[in-house]
């Protein structure tokens, strides 16, 4: 199947609203890090030298962040790309709109090997959500061979090494404070363009991602990346789940850039959770991306025409093991690339018009 593009990487990112204005919004001086009241601090224990070593509370511990998220709300970002373009752009006639629909909501801020400093560029936004009082949602998204099947949003770490120390400093940069993270978008399903040997180290990448994530952050409601109801097996994805340390995180992210319904995604959650039971693994707490499917998938993936923006970011609840939360992680009004609506508009790129259309369906 066709690979689903995600947001860009690079020089596109920002086109519109112009990247001196977004990395500007990166510089802002760090404030010391602080627990908030729901958070949940990991336990020092002795290692066999005597010496003092951090260890990571149970992954429940992450349901105090999503109480926080419920009780406080999500972080809406100010200098997302559709409130930066708004900003600019107070006389035209899309602006309340999208200013309304788009740049007043929570959604995710996406990490990726375009920022000069991982460490400096998360612990400064996930400074500027502590002191709203609100829980952050992130994506990281910086595996080496990103996007390698249709290379939209291609990119990454340059190899294996670089990506520990890479995500080792962003999970390093939330630390003990309240957030959501989405874990690397498409990479357990992005198979087909793999080598055998590629697929293995990706597994243990992101085996060494959660486990970043469970020691640095343990306060960070990780959902590992598993594709979408339309991109492979749900016996294949909990395989690749299983070996990708899904154990070490709250649970895992389905539809992310995507326009499945509701419907369609718990049908396969449940199929996933059916599957990682069959393996004796623990059913897991799943979220979903809506920022798009508020008309479902029409079978084109870049750019199509008619599609909605979807139920605005919340938690749905904190026990179970379903569908937890729907939230918007694909950055509404981003290109999925030179195609389908939007031929000459690089992915990642904000446009207007593409906003714009999805606020009415068109």
């Amino acid at each position: 199947m066709k690979r689903k593009t995600l947001t860009a990487a690079g020089a596109g990112l920002l086109a519109v609203v112009g990247l001196t204005s977004f990395f500007a919004t990166q510089s802002a001086t760090a404030t010391p890090a602080t627990t908030t009241s729901a958070a949940v601090k990991a336990t020092p224990t002795k290692s066999g030298n005597g010496a003092s070593i951090a260890t990571a509370p149970p992954v429940s511990a992450s349901t105090a962040t999503l109480r926080k998220a419920i009780d406080q709300g999500f972080y809406v970002d100010p200098k997302s790309q559709s409130a930066l373009w708004t900003a600019a752009n107070p006389n035209d006639s899309r602006t309340p709109a999208i200013s309304a629909s788009l740049a007043k909501q929570p959604m995710a801020r996406w990490f990726g090997d375009w920022f000069t400093s991982i460490s400096k560029s998360v612990g400064d936004y996930v400074d500027a959500s502590e002191k709203a009082g609100k829980v952050p949602i992130l994506v990281a998204y910086s595996i080496p061979n990103r996007d390698v099947c249709s290379g939209h949003s291609g990119g990454g770490e340059s190899s294996a090494a670089a990506y520990r120390t890479w995500i080792s400093s962003y999970a390093g940069a939330i630390k003990s404070r309240p957030a959501v993270v989405v874990l690397e978008p498409d990479a357990l399903a992005d198979y087909s363009c793999l080598s055998a040997a590629q697929i293995t180290e990706r597994e243990s990448l992101l085996k060494y991602a959660t486990e970043q994530f469970r020691s640095k952050a343990p306060n960070t409601v990780v959902y590992l990346d598993a594709g979408n109801s339309k991109y492979a097996k749900a016996t294949d994805i909990a395989a690749r789940l299983s070996k990708a340390g899904v154990d070490n995180v709250r649970g895992f992210a389905l539809n992310v850039s995507n326009f499945h319904t509701e419907a369609e995604e718990k049908a396969f959650g449940t199929a996933v959770n059916n599957a990682l039971a069959a393996k004796g693994k623990a059913k897991k707490p799943y979220m979903m991306d809506t920022s798009r499917n508020g008309n479902g998938w029409n079978g084109n993936w870049c750019n199509p025409v008619g599609r909605k923006i979807g139920v605005t970011s919340r938690v749905d609840s904190t026990t179970g093991t379903g569908l937890e939360a729907r939230l918007w992680i694909k950055t509404a009004g981003n290109s999925d690339g030179e195609c389908g609506n939007a031929p000459t508009i690089k992915a990642g790129t904000f446009s207007p018009q593409i906003a714009y259309n999805l606020i009415y369906g068109k």
